[in-house]
Order: C-alpha cells, then structure tokens, then sequence
C-alpha cells in the first residue's frame, strides 16, 4: 500500500533521529533542534566578526595599529608584563618610521594606549577563533553537524585563519617605507572581513528560517534589487576604507558641495587615470559620496517596489529598517565629514555601515528563500 503523505510526514522525524543515531561521524541528516543550536551559535560568531570590525576601525582611527611589529600568533598572546618588556616593546616601535616621523618623543604611558588597542584587536581575532572551534568540535561529537554543513563551517575557520595573516600583511605594509599601512591592503582586509561576517550570516540564516512549501516568482523583481544593494553596499564599504586608508575624510570637509564644487577640481589629477580611484583623495571621497547616493536611491526603489500587498510581511519590514539605517548612516556620514572626523562618529559610521549590510542580507536571503522554494516567510 502507497505512503501517504500524512504517513510520510509522521515518519520523517524518525527517520531524522535513526540517521542522526546511527553512528555516523557526520550524519546526512540532523533534527530541526539542533540545526537551531548551530543557527544560533553562528549568529553569535557573526556579532563577534562585527565587535572585530568595530574595534579594528577603532585602531586604525587611534593610529594604533602599528604599535605591535611582530607577528606572533601564540606567544603574542600574552601583553608586557613587566617594566623591561614594556621597554622592550617600546624599542622595537622605536624603529619604525611612524614613531621616526610622527611620533617623536612620545612617553612609554602613551605607547601603552596605542599598544593595547591592537593588542585587544589581535586578543579578539583569538577569542573569535577559539569560540568557533570548541563549540565546532561539540557539535561534531555530538552528531549535530549535517555532512552538507561541515565544508561551510570549515570554510569560515579557515577563511578567519587567513584574515589574521591578511592583518599581519597589511601592518607589514606600514613597518618599513611608509608611515601608515597600504589603502590597498586596508580595503582587502575590511572586505574580507566583511565577507567573513556575510558568509556566517547566510548560513546561520538558512539553518534558523522553516522550510518553504511554496515558490514566489511575483518577488523575483524585488530579490535581484535586493541583491543589487548587497553588491552596492559591500562596494561602499570598499569606498570607505580607501577614504579610511588615505584620511580622504579630513579634507573637503563642506557638504553637498565640496569646498563650491560638485565634482572636485583635482579628481583625475594623477596619470594614468584608474589610479585616481584608488590615491587620489579628492576622487576617492567623491566616489563615496556618490555610492551613498546610489544606495540610498536603490533602498528607495526597493521601498516603492516593496509597498505591494502581495509581498511577504517581514520583507516589507526589512525594507523600512533598511530605509531608516540609510537615513541614519547617510546623517551620520554628513556629520563625520562636517566634524572632521572625530573618533566617536566615525566609529558609529562604520557601526551603521555593519548594520545595513546585515540588514541588506537578511532581506536578500529572504527574498531568495521565497523564490527558490526551500524557506517560508509568512505573507500577508
């Protein structure tokens, strides 16, 4: 006699707890508890790669990212504890051209501050890493880890594992001919952290959203703007560092206009022209300021796109937060400019940029969810 689909459903959870009991190292299926575990403890680890985001910008505002010239993974671990290795520490920063050509005299108690900024940032790149991996091992030992999902988490230990290299890459940049490290290697190491922070976020996404029963082909228009944006703001973010990287934000310091004009007189200043996007600060802050518009615009779009009663209920949420964080990321960015850049705004500027990334994540996992037919948001 055929299964019917009511037999079907009642034997599924069954066969779940067989295949997750049945002595496999990596089962093909695990039970919805536990993918909620895994879900939850990756949204942990996303707000950690965040903190890790915060604190780096932190540093490289503070200009302590130079203070530690060597890379040591394990015994750098442990800060001076004595008077001689707080000297000694001191010594080698000594030898550095930052401390030759910008900071000449300064005291041991304010290499301290600038020391303990990147040490906490290097500290936090450990805990991250320690936090992914015992909790990672319990859920292998415990048979909560779906074959499908064991090469993603994988993934993101080796991708963090190789972020701390790319930070190490990009100090060494800022040790020898230069008095700051490369824009190049600043934007490379905040768009792989950004990265990082997106791929966890997916993941944890499609473990923690219930299962889909039907496809919404009226959203596909909506999800490829959606996706649009994610592309956008990840962009912007790019922008923002070569801004960050060159102190872009300390000069045209008016707005709408920079200092009378719309398009900077020296924008192509520097031959062949590409290198103008990536050296030139009056091309690089206009080129930021103008993604921000596009952004903005797209947001807009997605809003009045978005209004339809056909579209789920938490998608026409998401598009309003999405609207407020712009409005506030865009303020705030205004004002960082007007300010000339003060620690405490830009900080919250590079919060805001976090923030509406996540949010232009959820949405376009959402929307992707409701179009490709494998998860369910509630519709009106």
């Amino acid at each position: 006699m055929a299964r019917t689909a009511s037999d079907h459903g009642s034997s599924a959870p069954r066969d779940v707890e067989q295949d997750q009991a049945s002595g496999r190292f990596l089962p093909d299926r695990v039970d919805e508890a536990s993918r909620r575990q895994i879900g939850w403890w990756l949204v942990l680890m996303a707000l950690l790669v965040g903190l890790m985001v915060v604190v780096g910008g932190a540093t490289r505002l503070t200009d302590s990212g130079l203070s530690i010239t060597e890379w040591r993974p394990v015994t750098g671990a442990i800060p001076p504890l004595t008077t001689e290795a707080w000297q000694a520490e001191f010594d080698k920063y000594k030898q550095i051209p930052e401390y030759k050509l910008v900071n000449q005299g300064m005291t041991l108690a304010e290499f301290k501050t600038i020391f303990w900024w990147e040490w906490g940032h290097r500290f936090l790149g450990r805990f991250i890493g320690f936090a992914f991996l015992f909790p990672f091992v319990f859920f292998v030992l415990k048979r909560k880890v779906e074959r499908g999902l064991a090469p993603k988490l994988l993934i993101m230990f080796v991708g963090g594992g190789a972020q701390g290299a790319l930070g190490w890459f990009m100090v060494q940049s800022g040790l020898v001919d230069r008095v700051d490290v490369s824009q190049y290697r600043l934007a490379a190491h905040l768009a792989a952290a950004f990265l990082i922070f997106a791929y966890i976020l997916w993941i944890a996404l499609d473990l923690l959203m219930p299962q889909l029963r039907s496809k919404r082909s009226d959203l596909v228009r909506l999800r490829n703007w959606a996706t649009l944006l994610t592309v956008l703001v990840f962009i912007q973010v790019i922008l923002g560092a070569f801004v960050a990287g060159l102190h872009a934000g300390l000069s045209y310091n008016t707005w709408p206009l920079m200092d009378g004009q719309l398009v900077p007189a020296g924008y192509l200043f520097q031959s062949p022209w590409y290198l103008n996007l990536f050296e030139n600060i009056a091309a690089v802050q206009f080129n930021h300021r103008m993604a921000a518009y596009a952004v903005t615009a797209v947001i807009v779009a997605l809003v009045i796109m978005g209004r339809s009663k056909s579209s789920a209920i938490a998608v026409r949420q998401w598009l309003h937060v999405l609207l407020g964080l712009v409005g506030v990321q865009v303020g705030l960015g205004i004002w960082t400019l007007l300010a000339v850049v003060p620690l405490w705004l830009a900080l919250a500027h590079q919060v805001g940029a976090l923030l509406l990334f996540a949010a232009s994540i959820v949405l376009t996992h959402s929307l992707f969810s409701l179009t490709a037919g494998h998860r369910q948001l509630t519709t009106a």
